[in-house]
């Protein structure tokens, strides 16, 4: 071992006397009894003191021993506990109520070596995500009963979590990697089928407990089970009961590493009668296969997993697909590698729902020709969590993407449109060149609409939430929706009389209904109805489905039907995804459900779909409720006509390292009448505020940039100019802003692409 369990010994070092202690005791014992032959007066009060000296003087000593002795325990208690996890194969931890590591053994620093943080979370954070949660779960649990257990499916695959209380804040954990031991010692023990695992030698390595059960004993050698030996596979034996002999019909799956497997079934009856009802009957979905792929047999539970009833030369392929491999290959390598039987994840070919299932096959011999017996488990819900991991990389690798595309973007269309802008000052509408910059303009808009659209899909855009009725948007929205569906869809609008208002991005929300209004109008090419329904709903208790979770409270959803081709069941899961369309090429990106999923998820609702294929789709939206916050309202204030911008008033600070941006901005301020100073980078920006002679009213800065960010140098420029004002300017969305640091104070936020018009208001108002 690398380090003694010190917090083990900790735990109990309280129960003995320290040193300190024991030694200030004694002292107190010398000064009684040098009070009382020296300072005491004669009689009974020098008698006590001194009686009193030689009592403290024995109860130091006492207390030494005690201390001696209980050092003696410890250490021993110490030694003990380390020899015992340091020659454990399985890795074992000590560690406090903290989850601080204090021991760790061998076999924990082979299979661990890139942890050495010191905290438990730490170390099985490289095999499983989120440990702290499970590690706090079992230790509680240990704490109410002692020890406490778990199973997880992790990166490195099937680990048994187990921990141990130590005292009153030590734990014992170990970690079993189960992908190792024979499949046995992993499924069997819940199995009612009696099971027992066989090593090189024949010695019995394991018994799961119905087979326990049926010996009436734990045994180490098959001759204590079966009178005549060899066990004939495939047929009736002879086994000792704990009822006395009786006949089983045993099954050997032939495993890894030189061990197997015999599967024990008690038969009563006709031998033929009991083979058939006894396969039929076992509690796990079992096929019989010929080497070729053709299925012999199939139990209860294998033909409820799929799907339906197996027909008499029925392929295995028929029923499964998914490998990398042929289903062939796999089966002969199987054949002909019979130590050699790894499982393999295959998605079952039935029509009513998504099934996947993990399938191990073993050789064994019946009837003197080769079999092979398939065991599956219903992986569906594996497989679904595994889905949505993979799918979480995904989106947020693409949504970062995204993002960073959108930035880049910005920046550009904020050159083309600015100078566009600056062009359009000097150009009437009665010149020729007037046209064409109205188009470039037009499309420059265009192109940033559709790095918005990005932005919703990577729900990184900035959303200006607002108080809406949807009666009042989707009305205005009616005119829009009816040109967009063309003559051959009927639109209808439905709404629920008493409907309460929703806080949305206006602008976003009329985005995600037109989209969705769009799609139903695609999926009925020979026209049809469209019905946008709304209606307030209550949910009692939290609503369930499509992996997601709805909590309690009000609700005011949204409806959007159509009656047209449907959505086949198995690509419903997918259509929120990015890029992903069943349109034909140049019909659609694929990005619409996914904006409008982003949209939905960034405003705090829910999205979810139900198809029938042929007979319409049905979109529902789930937005909270909006409930009024109770507050002063202050008093009415009579509307002023608003001033023309003032012109050459004050000295504005631009901070932009896109050259491109930083000539616009700094032409349409000075167009403007401000003096403009310019710098190219934070560290220039405050190095010009050296100069104390410098008077700046505002800052005009972008918040990302090479070197210092612009939150980093406007806060360290505020220490000495706490009066000016700040504008930031940026292609990320608001949320680019350090949300870590403090809040800059006198700031607002203006997102990329902005025009002429709209950078110079900004600047008058922080100015004014």
């Amino acid at each position: 071992m690398t380090s003694r369990p010190i917090a083990v010994r900790n735990l109990f070092q309280a129960a003995a006397p320290e040193p300190p202690r024991v030694l200030g005791v004694l002292l107190i014992a010398l000064c009684l009894g040098a009070g009382g032959l020296f300072l005491a007066p004669e009689g009974l009060p020098r008698m006590g003191m001194l009686v009193s000296a030689v009592t403290l003087a024995l109860v130091s000593v006492v207390l030494g021993v005690q201390r001696i002795s209980t050092r003696r325990g410890l250490d021993l208690a110490n030694d003990l506990l380390e020899g015992f996890i340091d020659k454990d194969a399985v890795p074992s931890f000590v560690a406090d109520a903290e989850g601080h590591v204090h021991a760790r053994n061998a076999a924990a620093e082979q299979q661990f070596p890139e942890t050495a943080n010191g905290t438990l979370a730490g170390t099985l954070r490289s095999i499983f995500a989120n440990p702290s949660a499970v590690l706090y779960r079992l230790q509680n649990r240990a704490a109410q009963t002692g020890s406490a257990r778990e199973d997880l499916v992790t990166r490195r695959g099937h680990v048994r979590l187990a921990v141990h209380q130590m005292g009153q804040e030590g734990y014992l954990w170990r970690v079993e990697d189960m992908s190792e031991r024979p499949h046995s010692a992993r499924g069997a023990e819940t199995l009612p089928v009696p099971v027992i695992t066989l090593g090189r030698a024949g010695a019995v390595l394991f018994m799961n407990e119905a087979a326990r059960q049926l010996a009436g004993q734990r045994v180490k050698s098959l001759d204590r089970l079966f009178p005549a030996l060899p066990v004939q596979t495939g047929q009736v034996n002879v086994m000792s009961t704990s009822e006395g002999l009786r006949d089983v019909l045993v099954a050997e799956f032939t495993g890894t590493a030189g061990r197997s497997e015999l599967f024990l079934l008690p038969v009563d009856g006709q031998v033929g009668e009991a083979r058939a009802s006894g396969f039929d009957t076992l509690p796990v979905p079992m096929l019989k296969l010929a080497p070729s792929g053709r299925i012999l047999a199939a139990n209860r539970e294998a033909v409820e997993l799929l799907g339906g009833p197996v027909g008499a030369n029925a392929m295995l392929g028929g029923f499964m697909q998914g490998l990398g491999r042929p289903i062939p290959d796999w089966l002969r390598e199987t054949v002909r590698e019979a130590g050699s039987n790894p499982s393999e994840f295959l998605r079952l070919t039935r029509k009513d729902r998504e099934t996947f299932v993990q399938v191990s096959l073993s050789r064994v011999v019946e009837g003197g020709e080769p079999i092979l017996i398939a065991v599956m488990n219903d992986a569906t819900e594996l497989k679904s969590l595994e889905a949505q991991f993979v799918q979480s990389q995904k989106m947020q690798a693409i949504g970062q993407l995204a993002g960073g595309i959108a930035h880049d973007f910005n920046n550009l269309l904020t050159a083309i449109s600015g100078h566009c802008d600056l062009l359009l000052l000097r150009h009437d509408q009665g010149d020729q060149d007037y046209g064409d910059l109205v188009q470039i303009r037009q499309n420059a808009n265009r192109a940033a609409a559709l790095v918005g659209q990005l932005l919703a899909f990577s729900r990184k855009q900035t959303l200006r939430p607002q108080v809406i009725d949807l009666r009042d948007t989707l009305s205005d929205l009616t005119h829009l929706l009816n040109r967009l569906v063309g003559e051959k869809v009927r639109l209808t609008l439905s709404h629920d009389p008493v409907l309460r208002p929703i806080r949305a991005d206006k602008r976003q929300l009329e985005q995600v209904l037109m989209n969705l209004v769009v799609n139903a109008r695609d999926a009925m090419p020979q026209g049809g109805d469209i019905r946008i329904e709304t209606e307030v709903v209550t949910l009692e208790a939290p609503l369930e489905r499509d992996r997601a979770t709805v909590p309690a409270g009000d609700y005011v959803t949204v409806r959007v039907r159509d009656e047209g081709v449907g959505i086949p069941r198995d690509k419903l899961q997918a259509i929120f995804e990015p890029f992903y369309t069943t349109k034909r090429t140049g019909e659609g990106t694929g990005l619409g459900l996914s904006t409008a999923y982003g949209i939905v998820k960034q405003t705090g609702g829910f999205i979810f779909v139900d198809s029938i294929e042929g007979s319409g789709t049905e979109f529902t939206l789930y937005f909270p409720a909006y409930e009024p916050v109770e507050e002063d309202q202050p008093a009415p204030v009579a509307q002023v006509e608003p001033e023309a911008p003032k012109q050459g008033e004050g000295v504005v600070l631009l901070v932009e390292d896109e050259a491109p941006v930083r000539a616009f901005a700094s032409r349409a301020l000075r167009l403007r009448g401000y003096t403009v100073l310019e710098a190219e980078s934070a560290e220039d920006a405050l190095k010009m505020l050296e100069d104390p002679d410098l008077v700046v009213d505002v800052f005009v800065t972008d918040v990302v940039m090479p070197g210092m960010d612009g939150p980093s140098w406007v806060r360290k420029a505020q220490e000495l100019r706490p009066d000016v004002r700040v504008v930031f300017v940026s292609g990320y969305a608001e949320g680019a802003l350090d949300a870590d640091g403090p809040e800059v104070p006198n700031s607002v936020f203006l997102p990329k692409p902005f025009s002429l018009t709209q950078l110079a208001e900004t600047v008058y108002e922080q100015m004014h």
